[in-house]
């Protein structure tokens, strides 16, 4: 009888693992889309600038600040006495509608309408604010019904799903879209608010403890014990000003997010222009790099289940390994060996799953009982503004160097993925630094002072 109940318990536990995950199947599918479909066809096939198009896909994420804003309205303001799931289920139904229009504007901007560029800006900013409020409620539900022990293979099954996500869509680019044409591009991006919409619904509902009248009057007096009433931006300023492990911390988050993925939104550009590979071709780039972040993760998962590996340690040996795979990638585009090309890719995916368990995990310890929203919003907002940092330069960084004919293509990919591997050691070096006892160290007198700073202004 106590094996049947602890199997049930096992069964039970791994379902909510599960259903934490499924949203992350959402999200997966919405960025590979941008990032391996909608910047190659928008680049290659149609003529758009680089610049023009990195920048807009990188451009939502600027707009992360309102992570900080989203959780701490949510830490505040309960709907139906649950804070994350409906702020996320919004996000998720608006962000999905976005990439609708995307195949249109697309076609559009390649016939040269100015109207049309700003229509794609204007659809990515409202896919950011979106993005934001599902990310960091999704994040902060995950930190709130796990706990530390277990965080860390929880947090591989749910990126897992996010890497399975992208692998799987890019399965589905290939059979949709073996080449551009306006009809399959728009066919492929109709299935975004059926697979979105549907996996945050199966994932949350009924997840998330609906609070008591008594039990929500305690968690509003517990948040604003954490945080008074404030600016939330200018009480995470202050919180970056009076803490030097928040920013420390911060930074390790935005350089070594920059040094994964400046390459993210132009590899295939580079498999087009450097090897003369097709669209098929080179959205196989995805699945082997997805295939390797999902063995990175799995393998981590499992052992940080089983074994204290710490997590400061994990997210030092996945930066450091993702620094050899952008050393190897600079290494193909200089000497044009193909051979080079997936092996870089692997190795660049198996580190990014070790990194993403690690850090992932610090970022949820990296919190404060009653303002978990909050340092949710701060960390994600160093991701957003580590992809955007990286989306921008690296389509600044083709047309600079590439397209204006600065440097060969061979010499031009060269230094921008030997920038990449610079910058995430710079990362590993913050992160050498950072203690999540020193963290903890900020007294609720610091994090008061910073809210009430926020609410002056």
């Amino acid at each position: 009888m106590n094996l049947l109940r602890a199997i049930g318990r096992f069964l039970l536990g791994a379902l909510k693992v599960l259903r934490l995950a499924l949203p992350k199947l959402g999200v997966g599918w919405m960025f590979a889309l941008l990032t391996s479909n909608f910047n190659r066809v928008s680049i290659v096939e149609l003529g758009v600038m680089a610049i023009i198009v990195t920048t807009m896909i990188g451009l939502h994420h600027f707009l992360s600040p309102f992570q900080v804003v989203w959780g701490r309205i949510a830490d505040s303001h309960p709907v139906f006495g649950l804070r994350r799931t409906p702020y996320l289920l919004i996000g998720a139904t608006v962000a999905s509608l976005v990439f609708l229009a995307l195949p249109s504007v697309a076609v559009a901007m390649g016939e040269g309408s100015v109207l049309a560029i700003v229509a794609g800006y204007a659809l990515l900013i409202l896919f950011g604010v979106s993005i934001a409020a599902m990310g960091d409620c999704h994040h902060a539900l995950i930190a709130e019904v796990t706990n530390p022990r277990t965080r860390g293979g929880v947090i591989a099954v749910v990126w897992t799903f996010t890497i399975m996500s992208t692998i799987i869509a890019a399965t589905v680019i290939k059979a949709q879209m073996p080449s551009y044409t306006p009809e399959a591009m728009q066919a492929l991006y109709n299935l975004t608010p059926l697979v979105v919409i549907g996996s945050a619904l199966l994932g949350v509902l009924g997840i998330e403890k609906r609070l008591s009248r008594e039990e929500l009057a305690v968690a509003l007096e517990r948040a604003r014990a954490a945080a008074p009433p404030g600016n939330p931006l200018r009480a995470a300023v202050g919180l970056f000003r009076q803490n030097p492990q928040v920013r420390a911390f911060f930074g390790f988050v935005f350089l070594s997010i920059v040094g994964i993925f400046l390459q993210d939104s132009i590899l295939e550009v580079f498999g087009a222009e450097v090897f003369h590979m097709t669209i098929r071709e080179t959205t196989t780039f995805t699945q082997t790099w997805g295939g390797g972040v999902l063995g990175g993760m799995l393998i981590m998962g499992l052992l940080s289940s089983i074994f204290p590996i710490g997590k400061k340690v994990i997210a030092l040996i996945g930066g450091v390994g993702t620094a050899f795979g952008l050393g190897l990638l600079a290494a193909c585009a200089l000497t044009e060996q193909r051979s080079l090309l997936n092996p870089a890719i692997m190795l660049m995916g198996f580190s990014t799953g070790l990194y993403n368990v690690g850090a992932l995990s610090l970022m949820m310890d990296m919190t404060v009982e009653g303002a978990t929203g909050l340092y949710m919003g701060m960390w994600g907002m160093a991701q957003a503004f580590g992809t955007a940092t990286a989306n921008i330069l690296a389509g600044a960084l083709h047309t600079v160097l590439i397209e204006a004919q600065v440097l060969g293509q061979t010499l031009g990919y060269g230094v921008i993925f030997g920038l990449e591997a610079v910058l995430m050691v710079i990362g590993i070096a913050l992160l050498s630094g950072v203690s999540v006892e020193a963290f903890r160290g900020l007294t609720r007198t610091d994090l008061t002072r910073a809210m009430e700073a926020g609410a002056v202004a």
